[in-house]
């Protein structure tokens, strides 16, 4: 009898942990599938996914000593004391050169402060050397009825294969944000061309509000250089949806129009998705194998229209790819960010609901660095390798 009850304690035993054995393989499966679920895998035409480099973001923050004597103020001036953010990235030699939005301490209020461009060169992509003064800024000059008293917002940068800079920035008056033009030799000197749309159209488009142009680019031995699409240069931009305009020599530029007459659309919001709000154009396009690559920003909706995985007023990036002999037609689009905020400083700052701003990309030493604003508060980098392609920022 003593045996027999031996035999059926045993029994129970064995049973119970058969069952704790099955449930930890249930566990561990469950968690599988839920990491699986989470993983960002991305499509072969992507490019990433990117990689915050361990402890170095972010790699510019605001510099409360930096004095700047203002053309406009005719003061000294703390020209990046509140925040710097959103950058436009470019090669100078065998440096990388960052240009990066800089605003005073003038004014409380996102937009209501002035903002200048500042400088910052790596020969890493990482570590950066700040000039002390801006390189862009509202002056006593040809474009002061757009840029008083706003300043010079988010730049993007793209180089000829001659070595000529363009930039394409906001002109902000306080009144209407304007996307302009201003070209450089030497990124340090720059002449300023005014309104992108200024002469299309007899002007139709000169007072539209606009922003966000991203020049078409390919790589030539290794360098982004701004490149030609069926005969003309090409951009992208706008941030309700990207539009698209045309060039012949970089200055001037053309909407296109639809059949209506109308600006031609090629990729709204989307609702439910991460880009329910805004699709803004980011850093100059890439011309790849594949087709045309745009890497934009999309804002997240704060109502029911919004993506209830992401926060509301959240700023991601997103991907869309546009056929290279149809460069107004879309063929691929990302439903999830590649890049998210992560971080704390990318999750709130000067803008609370967070933000990873991207604007400047950069094909360095066989790498592909994304240069990006953080809360409109600071700069970040993150960098791709071709060689070890990785998946996109989590997802929820």
């Amino acid at each position: 009898m003593k045996d027999m009850k031996q035999l059926h304690v045993m029994a129970l035993v064995c049973l119970a942990a058969a069952f704790f054995s099955c449930s930890g393989k249930k566990s561990e499966a469950n968690q599988t599938a839920e990491q699986s679920a989470k993983t960002n895998v991305l499509p072969e035409w992507a490019l990433g996914g990117f990689v915050r480099p361990e402890g170095v973001n972010p790699i510019i923050q605001p510099r409360p000593e930096s004095k700047f004597n203002c053309p406009m103020r005719k003061e000294l001036v703390g020209w990046e004391e509140s925040d710097t953010f959103n950058p436009a990235a470019t090669l100078k030699g065998d440096t990388i050169c960052v240009l990066y939005r800089a605003e005073d301490n003038s004014a409380k209020g996102i937009g209501m402060r002035t903002s200048r461009i500042g400088l910052a060169e790596s020969t890493d992509g990482i570590t950066m050397v700040r000039h002390d003064k801006p390189v862009m800024y509202p002056a006593e000059d040809n474009t002061k009825e757009f840029e008083w008293p706003g300043g010079c917002e988010d730049p993007r940068v793209a180089m000829t294969e001659d070595g000529l800079y363009v930039m394409l920035y906001t002109a902000w008056n306080r009144e209407v944000p304007r996307l302009s033009v201003a070209t450089s030799r030497d990124l340090l000197t720059w002449e300023k061309h005014g309104p992108a749309f200024a002469k299309a159209y007899n002007g139709r488009f000169k007072d539209m509000a606009c922003k966000s142009g991203s020049i078409v680019t390919k790589l030539v031995d290794g360098k982004q250089t701004i490149a030609k699409v069926n005969g003309k240069y090409l951009m992208y931009w706008g941030e309700h949806m990207v539009a698209a305009a045309t060039s012949d020599d970089l200055i001037n530029w053309e909407p296109v129009l639809d059949d209506q007459n109308e600006l031609l659309g090629l990729i709204y919001p989307r609702e439910k998705y991460f880009d329910s709000a805004l699709t803004e154009c980011g850093p100059p396009a890439v011309i790849t194998e594949d087709g045309i690559l745009l890497l934009y920003n999309g804002k997240n909706e704060t109502n029911e229209k919004r993506d209830p995985r992401f926060n509301a007023g959240t700023y991601s990036a997103g991907q869309v790819l546009f056929d290279l002999q149809h460069p107004y037609q879309a063929i691929g689009r990302l439903d999830v960010p590649f890049f998210r905020p992560m971080a704390d400083f990318e999750k709130s700052g000067q803008y609370v609901d967070g933000t990873v701003f991207i604007e400047g990309l950069v094909f360095f030493k066989g790498k592909w660095y994304l240069y990006y604003g953080c809360a409109d508060s600071m700069v970040g980098v993150a960098v791709y390798d071709p060689q070890n392609k990785a998946d996109g920022d989590i997802l929820p």
